[in-house]
């Protein structure tokens, strides 16, 4: 293997020999000069005869030179280009060089090309009180829904507060024997919201009505503290170690059933094209499991089991300009963000943080990726990607930043910490086109008004 190593290098410094030869060569053969040997065609030899003869007799006799010579001399030499002091030209006169694009051309697509560099606010830019939220690294209390409505879990309640005029409402609050409220994960259409309790049992809400709709019960045996939806597809994690694919328009809703983490589930991220399915645990493991896999008649076997991670896994985004581009972050005694090959399984990268990665965010406009963290700073991170060199750190909590989530347009970013506030950063900056949201899809919940409990 070492002998092909040196073949190889020795080829490529062979291959590079004749390119370099090539540039030093010149196409045009007059070019070809040599300092120390004049160039005769450059040369005007009857100047040169005139300056070796009769050119210096009037400085080296200044004597015989009368004032009214000197001056028509040198009025004769300035008409006739004679104030030359070189004789032999080494080199002709450098061509002009041509412009293959105008000067106002260029400046103008140099301005087209150039991109001001974003203002980020170190500051959030509002700050909203979140009392009783639950300071638990576990749970998924924070989401923002497509219609622009954020909702939060603080102890047995779900509040919905929404971004376009700053409306809260209270959509449920459950007893003490079934809470607290474990998890929250809006349904795609922005009108349905998933709520996980701590009894085990998921609660299907009509936001819009303000209506219960269904409650899934028997799949878990502990509380559902991971949250996910697929299309018609909801999927849970619980702390039994268990996830569950609900098809929700159907009586029987369990359709598919995983089995890889022996300690509590605390992270579900579904894939853009919906084949796959990433899950992080406490026992440090990452699982990639393939929607095509899947059977109700059997547990399903993972497609990667990842064990790079040495603390719990709660921190999974999936890249939105590369589908099989999956980043995790891991808890304290593991503070490193990982980037996964899917298809492969294969580690891409590794960066420590310095500190437990509570929640990871694509940019949706840049390349570029958002961390929330816990002791020692608490702080948000902005990641320029692949470099990962830090853009910014925005401070202001006090707490270990536990849940992030996204705004629909995707610029502005929602924090919310163990110290009970809500944070909201104009983070990402404007999007360069705005593009039209599309239209809510009731299909998931169509069949859930007949009655289905």
């Amino acid at each position: 293997m070492d002998a092909g190593s040196y073949s190889g290098s020795s080829n490529k410094k062979q291959s590079r020999c004749p390119l370099q030869e090539q540039l030093l060569q010149r196409k045009n053969s007059r070019d070809n000069l040599d300092r120390f040997i004049p160039n005769r065609s450059a040369m005007d030899f009857d100047y040169a005869h005139y300056m070796l003869t009769e050119g210096r007799k009037g400085k080296e006799n200044p004597a015989v030179s009368s004032p009214s010579r000197e001056a028509y001399r040198k009025q004769l030499a300035e008409t006739f280009n004679m104030n030359r002091t070189r004789i032999l030209a080494f080199k002709n006169k450098p061509p002009t060089p041509v412009e293959a694009i105008p000067n106002e051309i260029a400046s103008v697509q140099q301005n087209k090309t150039a991109k001001p560099r974003r203002y980020i606010p170190q500051t959030s830019e509002r700050t909203l009180d979140a009392p009783d939220i639950m300071d638990d690294y576990y749970l998924n209390l924070l989401d923002w829904g497509r219609s622009n409505v954020l909702s939060i879990a603080l102890g047995g309640t779900v509040y919905l507060w929404d971004a376009s005029d700053g409306a809260t409402s209270e959509l449920v609050t459950v007893d003490e024997e079934n809470g607290p409220v474990t998890s929250v994960k809006w349904a795609p259409d922005g009108q349905h919201i998933a709520v996980g309790l701590n009894n085990s049992e998921v609660q299907l809400w009509d936001t819009t009505a303000n209506r219960l709709l269904r409650t899934l019960k028997g799949g878990h045996r502990s509380r559902v503290g991971a949250l996910d939806w697929n299309n018609h597809i909801l999927t849970t994690g619980g702390m039994d170690g268990q996830i569950i694919n609900n098809d929700v328009r159907i009586r029987n809703p369990i359709v598919d059933t995983y089995q890889g983490h022996h300690q509590e589930v605390c992270g579900l991220k579904w894939s853009a094209s919906g084949q796959q399915l990433a899950s992080g645990g406490n026992d440090n493991l990452l699982h990639i499991w393939d929607r095509s896999t899947a059977s109700s008649n059997s547990t399903t076997q993972w497609l990667h089991r990842l064990e790079d991670h040495t603390a719990a896994v709660k921190a999974l985004a999936w890249c939105p300009f590369q589908g099989n581009l999956l980043a995790s972050g891991g808890g304290g005694s593991d503070r490193c963000i990982k980037f996964w090959n899917t298809h492969t399984g294969a580690c891409l990268n590794s960066i420590d943080t310095g500190s437990q990665v509570c929640s990871l965010l694509w940019n949706k406009n840049e390349r570029e990726l958002l961390s929330s963290h816990g002791f020692t700073q608490n702080q948000l991170t902005l990641w320029k990607y692949p470099s990962m060199v830090k853009v910014a750190e925005l401070t202001g909590h006090t707490s270990r930043v536990l849940f992030m989530a996204q705004s629909p347009d995707g610029c502005t970013v929602a924090s919310a910490a163990g110290d009970e506030t809500l944070r909201f950063w104009n983070v990402f900056g404007t999007p360069e086109v705005a593009k039209p949201a599309p239209k809510a899809n009731p299909e998931p919940f169509a069949h859930l008004n007949r009655g289905i409990r």
